[in-house]
C-alpha cells in the first residue's frame, strides 16, 4: 500500500500538558487517555471530538509530578485547549492541567516545553496545626499530609 502524497496527509500539532496532582495521587496514560476523551464529548459533542482526534502520544506521570503530550489536528488546537482545561480529575485523584505550549513536531515540543524536573521531592517532617505531620516538598511548595488527605501549604504556614 503507497502512503499519501504529502499535501494529503493530516496535519497535526502537538500540546505540551504539565499535570499535577498530590504526591500520593496514581494518574495513568489510560485513564488520562479516556478523561481527555470523555471531556472532549462532553464539551464538544461526537462531531467535535472527532474532528479534533485528541491522542495521548507521550505520557510520564510520578510523585505528584508529570507531563503529557497531546496531538489534535493542525486547526482545532484552541479546541484542544478548551477541552484540557475542562479536566479536574483523572482516576477520583484531582489533576491540575496546564498547557505549556503548542509546536508542530513531538521532538520540538519536548525540547522547548517539557522540561525535566530539577530536583525530586523531599519528605520531611514539620510542625502544622501545632502537630507534627508528615510532608512532601516539591518547587517551594509543601503538601502536608493531614489525616487521610493532603493540605497544601508554603514556609510561612509552617
Amino acid at each position: 500500500m503507497k502512503h499519501l502524497p504529502k499535501h494529503l496527509r493530516p496535519r497535526w500539532r502537538y500540546l505540551a500538558v504539565e499535570l499535577e496532582a498530590w504526591p500520593d495521587a496514581e494518574v495513568g496514560r489510560r485513564a488520562f487517555q479516556r478523561e481527555l476523551w470523555f471531556a472532549a464529548q462532553n464539551l464538544v459533542g461526537d462531531a467535535g471530538s472527532a474532528e479534533a482526534d485528541l491522542s495521548v502520544v507521550r505520557f510520564s506521570f510520578d510523585d505528584g509530578m508529570g507531563h503529557a503530550i497531546v496531538r489534535a489536528h493542525r486547526g482545532e488546537v484552541d479546541r484542544a485547549r478548551a477541552v484540557l482545561a475542562c479536566l479536574d480529575g483523572v482516576d477520583g485523584a484531582e489533576v491540575g492541567v496546564r498547557v505549556r505550549g503548542v509546536s508542530g513536531t513531538v521532538r520540538a515540543c519536548e525540547e522547548k516545553y517539557i522540561r525535566r524536573r530539577p530536583e525530586p521531592s523531599d519528605q520531611r517532617n514539620v510542625v502544622f496545626e501545632n502537630a507534627e505531620r508528615r510532608a512532601v516538598g516539591r518547587d517551594g511548595r509543601i503538601d502536608v499530609r493531614a489525616d487521610d488527605a493532603f493540605v497544601g501549604a508554603t514556609e510561612l504556614d509552617l
